[in-house]
């Protein structure tokens, strides 16, 4: 039976070191490779074993722009022998492309394989302070400010009536913008960490009040960002 490989990559380049060392066996003859840029595929591959055939391998787009059919025809090549799905940075298929073609594999009679690496979602979650127990990630929230803001006071309520820490994220350009939303609309009492540039150099994951952040200017421009939510 043919396996597909699912197979972190690090969260930042400084972060590499977080890649445990056993992926590099496990894919050790996997040819077949699905990413998101075959570039960074390669480099990856690279790090984990610099003598990696990489002339042998071959490398299938798999993003935001692959269509549905391309994903489909897709089936015909986890067919043929093990694969592997590359993430960008941290685990496929968790905020991240690769779920459509998982699902197909597992409809296929196709082994699915996960490999433990980094995920920020799970990183800044345990880190946190916040509950572990019951949470959602919601992903990027709405580019117009007042729905947006509308967001932000629905997910604070419903954290508050499930007892559930809302995850989201923002591209890091939009960082401060969102944080100035956060911090007009929700409630004083309400915590809320911000995990920023996790297993990097200047990794920085603080939680606090909207009170105490209002009083404690933060300023994480252009640098990647979790943002977790919970009314107490």
């Amino acid at each position: 039976m043919p396996k597909v490989y699912l197979v972190p990559n690090s969260i930042n380049e400084a972060g590499a070191n977080c890649l445990p060392d056993y992926i590099a066996s496990a894919i050790r003859d996997v040819r077949v490779f699905f990413v998101e840029e075959p570039k960074s595929g390669r480099r990856l591959l690279k790090s984990l074993d610099p003598q990696f055939p990489l002339g042998e391998c071959r490398f299938f787009d798999l993003n935001e722009h692959s269509n549905p059919q391309e994903v489909h025809e897709y089936v015909k090549v986890l067919k043929e022998g093990d694969s592997a799905i590359i993430s960008e940075a941290g685990c496929p298929c968790v905020a991240d492309p690769g779920a459509d073609l998982v699902f197909l594999a597992h409809q296929n009679q196709i082994e699915v394989v996960p490999l433990v690496g980094p995920s920020s979602i799970l990183l800044a979650l345990m880190a946190s302070g916040l509950t572990g127990q019951n949470f959602a990630f919601n992903g990027y929230l709405p580019k117009d400010r007042q729905e947006r803001s509308q967001k932000i006071r629905t997910l604070e309520e419903r954290s508050f009536k499930e007892k559930q820490t809302q995850l989201f994220m923002e591209t890091p350009y939009r960082n401060q913008s969102i944080l100035e939303d956060i911090l007009a609309v929700a409630q004083d009492k309400t915590c809320l960490c911000i995990a920023c540039d996790i297993t990097g150099p200047q990794q920085i994951i603080k939680t606090m009040s909207i009170k105490e952040w209002k009083k404690n200017p933060f300023n994480f421009d252009k640098k990647p960002a979790l943002f977790l939510l919970q009314k107490i």
